[in-house]
């Protein structure tokens, strides 16, 4: 363990007795959390689930934090040496790789060990953790944040990504500079007026090896393996403004980087530089929403380490654009952000319909409609050689115009209305368009409909109950789906599920679930039983794949 390493947890191991000798009126608070999921999985050979020499799956985290008024720190052990399916192999293991020692005060702000950090809207760096997705792509090094003035925000930041239970071997550096003008302006404030300017900026130095080789063939059919002269160094840059007037705002960020050639589908290994525009308009008042939305982004894969796939190497995040979707069916096929680039649009209208008027009735009504496009770019092939495109640019693109591929596109309608005291019913609609080939490799365009009523009745005080009636029909893929749920809540303990996803097309496979919640004070523990469909795991446009799976589930969170 290297001197930076020992420092780190001997200050974490320092921080209680330095900040009670340091100010005697300072508390200390100690927090922290424990979450636990566990399976016991079961082959059903119907649903192609299996069962390894592992008789159970758990993926446990306890994360510790000590807090005082200048000194905070905190450690996270995990234990992931038997991890729940479908996470990637090197995600296997168990320890602490998660700790930091954080000191602030007004103007300054100093983080030394992991830590999670944004710039702008995240196109050149987001680092975050999303269990769920099996990602924890946190910097282990150093961060100031700087605030010498109202309205002024400053950051610079330096360290190496994890890679699970690994490093990176490249160092990335940045900055970021934010500027909020309505503090200096006079006035701007008083009529309700902001405005944001934010500039950032991250390098990556990546070692160039010399071990990426590029295969090609000549026209005599003689084999060759060419070494691949990397950069070593990769610049990505970022400007951003956001104005606020009244109820009105707009976001307006363009990023790029230098060429940084990787190991993506598509296009791997070009030297292309990459590129990310995003307009984004919003407006609001009471009872009525608007949102608008435009990205086009192109070959803005930027990865930490370039010969490396799967999720938690990415330095930066492209949103999708796409509604996050929460209901069993409509999330059945989720988006998953093309890096290599796309056109993605977003609208939504929401609008609250009054009490005591025609479409509002008794308690009122509200309406949402989402709608979402994402296009291929339009592609012109240039430079290849001897049949492919590795080592050269690749290829040129328009910025206006389209590709003639569509990748996704839905449209969503949900009505929201309270019946009753007791009764509100929740009605959706979704026509959907899914290039599976696209996102997943192959399948073809799903084009589906989605139908969906979610009710909720309150007996009283202490019991609630919740069901839902799904179907998606599509002649494509699988066909037909039908799902159904029961939730019944029993304050302030207890909640009961059942629920069913059936494949009324060409599998004629029930997934079946049951399970029971019990909460008392902070804790919160979950057992269950059933089938897990094959399929993707999304959030935010970022997705894993998790392989069907039968068994006793459990699961508990406690915080304290």
């Amino acid at each position: 363990m290297n001197n930076f390493y020992k420092a780190i947890i001997l200050s974490f191991l320092a921080v209680p007795a330095f900040a009670q000798e340091g100010d005697s009126k300072d508390k200390i608070v100690v927090s922290g959390s424990q979450q636990i999921d566990a399976l016991i999985p079961q082959t059903d050979e119907k649903i192609n689930a299996t069962k390894d020499s592992d008789w159970g799956k758990m993926n446990a985290y306890t994360d510790i934090n000590v807090m005082s008024k200048h000194i905070n720190a905190g450690a996270r052990f995990e234990y992931l040496d038997h991890p729940m399916p479908g996470y990637e192999p090197d995600f296997k293991g168990w320890g602490i790789r998660h700790y930091f020692l954080n000191l602030h005060y007004d103007k300054i702000d100093v983080t030394a060990g992991s830590f999670y950090e944004q710039f702008g809207s995240g196109f050149i760096l987001r680092t975050y953790e999303e269990r769920s997705l099996g990602i924890d792509n946190s910097l282990l090094g150093g961060r100031v944040v700087l605030k010498p003035v109202e309205g002024i925000t400053v950051k610079a930041l330096t360290g190496q990504q994890r890679r699970y239970w690994h490093y990176n071997d490249s160092w990335i550096s940045g900055g970021d500079l934010e500027l909020n003008l309505d503090r200096f302006i006079k006035g701007m404030a008083e009529k309700n007026t902001y405005l944001t300017l934010g500039a950032s900026w991250v390098n990556k130095y990546e070692k160039n090896h010399g071990d990426i080789t590029s295969l090609r063939t000549d026209e005599e059919g003689r084999t060759y393996n060419d070494i691949l002269n990397t950069p070593d160094y990769v610049n990505a840059f970022d400007v951003r403004a956001n104005l606020q007037l009244g109820n009105f705002s707009v976001l307006g960020e363009y990023a790029w980087k230098t060429d940084d050639p990787s190991f993506d589908k598509n296009y791997p290994y070009i030297y292309r530089k990459g590129s990310v525009a995003m307009l984004s308009t919003s407006y609001s008042k009471s009872g009525m929403s608007i949102l608008l939305q435009a990205k086009r982004s192109d070959n803005m894969s930027f990865r930490s380490s370039r010969s490396m796939s799967g999720t938690s190497s990415f330095l930066n995040h492209l949103p999708a654009f796409t509604m996050d979707q929460t209901y069993a069916l409509a999330a059945l096929y989720p988006y998953a952000t093309q890096p290599n680039g796309e056109w993605a649009y977003q609208a939504e209208f929401g609008y609250k319909f009054k009490r005591k008027t025609a479409l509002g009735g008794k308690y009122g009504t509200e309406l949402k409609v989402n709608f979402s496009h994402v296009h291929a770019l339009n592609r012109t092939e240039v430079d290849k050689v001897n049949g492919t495109f590795v080592g050269t640019e690749g290829y040129t693109s328009d910025f206006w115009k389209w590709g003639s591929e569509k990748y996704y596109q839905d449209l969503n309608i949900q009505i929201n209305k309270r019946l009753t005291k007791s009764f509100i019913l929740n009605l959706m609609y979704m026509n959907q368009y899914y290039n599976k080939t696209v996102v997943e490799g192959e399948g073809g365009m799903i084009h589906s409909d989605i139908f969906i009523a979610d009710g909720k009745y309150r007996f009283n005080k202490k019991f609630t109950l919740r069901g839902e009636v799904q179907y998606l029909s599509t002649k494509e893929d699988e066909g037909d789906w039908m799902y159904g749920l029961l939730e019944l809540s029993v304050l302030p303990h207890f909640m009961f599920t059942i629920s069913d996803m059936y494949n009324c097309g060409e599998t004629d496979i029930h997934y079946y679930q049951g399970s029971v919640t019990f909460n008392t004070g902070s804790h919160r523990i979950m057992a269950g039983y059933g089938r897990t469909r094959a399929g993707y795991n999304c959030s935010g446009g970022v997705c894993r794949y998790v392989p069907a799976s039968k068994g006793f589930t459990l699961s508990y969170n406690y915080n304290f």
